[in-house]
């Protein structure tokens, strides 16, 4: 009995956010599964809602991939309009485009939708409590996506961290090559997630999409981090003793981390205490495992040490 191989069409993929740490990923992950746009704030500024309007309706995508953000935490608490527009706006904007094509979104949100006291990991039914401009203009933008369409992926992450771009780890890098010591905030518990693994996962998640649209795809809101958990302190220590054994040059011990709560070092934004994050649906629903924090962290680092 011979067999035919149904060929699917090619997709047409939007990007926003090309050079952000998570955009950077995806241009990577995304450029087998068809012909990409991938566009920044110079292309199109997602702050004017006409801009986004004209660029969906030029490109007429199958999938829109939307990584980019307002991501100044502190800032936006003086900049709450722009943070409104970017990250509340938006989001509703491209589901109303993507709605009237058919169109996938994936859309990236935040552990900041919560204010971190509930003592376990949280889950996607939890209540949102933000504590901050940035994470209720994120919280703005999943409810504004929800409502434009149903065709939506909402993907909440935490504590990203890649070789493109600036982040925590990189931070730490900087600061342990200038000084024998550093005060780091240890009352703040999380997963570092990489800009890789949140990239692979949804070329993973397009692909299931382009072969079961036609059926019953599991769209909605998803938690997506790496696993385990650790704090800012502990996650310092480890950046530092990774760059030790590797055999950089380095001021700083890990020794010489010192914990300290996070009212030592107050910042403009509050930040949840817990921004743990139950995986438990995508991983069943989507049937991946997701890597131990460790691993994405130690796979950025070697990224950074091989451009040296």
């Amino acid at each position: 009995m011979s067999s035919v191989l149904v060929r699917k069409k090619m997709l047409t993929i939007l990007l926003t956010g090309k050079n952000g740490q998570v955009g950077f990923e995806l241009q990577r992950a995304l450029a087998p599964l068809g012909e990409g746009y991938a566009v920044d704030q110079e292309d199109c500024d997602l702050a004017t809602e006409a801009s986004v309007r004209a660029l969906l309706r030029h490109v007429r995508p199958d999938v829109i991939v939307n990584p980019a953000a307002y991501t100044a935490v502190d800032r936006a608490e003086s900049e709450p309009h722009a943070a409104h527009a970017v990250n509340a706006v938006a989001p509703g904007v491209i589901g109303e485009e993507a709605n009237k094509l058919g169109a996938l979104v994936i859309h990236y949100s935040t552990d900041y939708v919560f204010d971190g006291s509930k003592p376990g990991f949280y889950t996607e039914e939890d209540e949102t409590k933000p504590l901050n401009v940035y994470g209720q203009s994120k919280r703005a933008g999943e409810l504004a996506l929800q409502e434009a369409t149903a065709r939506h992926l909402i993907l909440r992450t935490s504590w990203v961290v890649g070789a493109h771009g600036t982040n925590f780890a990189k931070t730490i890098l900087r600061l342990a090559a200038e000084r024998d010591m550093l005060h780091v905030v240890a009352d703040q518990w999380g997963a570092p997630t990489s800009a890789a693994l949140l990239a692979d996962c949804t070329a993973h998640l397009i692909r299931e999409w382009q072969y079961r649209r036609d059926g019953q795809f599991p769209y909605g809101l998803y938690h997506l981090v790496a696993a385990g958990e650790t704090n800012w302190c502990d996650y310092a220590r480890f950046v530092v003793a990774e760059a030790l054994v590797a055999g950089r040059p380095l001021k700083l011990s890990p020794d010489a981390i010192k914990a300290i709560p996070s009212s030592d070092y107050p910042m403009a934004a509050a930040r949840p205490a817990n921004s743990r994050l139950d995986t438990s649906k995508f991983r069943n629903t989507f049937g991946l495992a997701l890597p131990d924090w460790r691993d994405g962290v130690r796979h950025v680092l070697r990224q950074l040490w091989d451009r040296l």
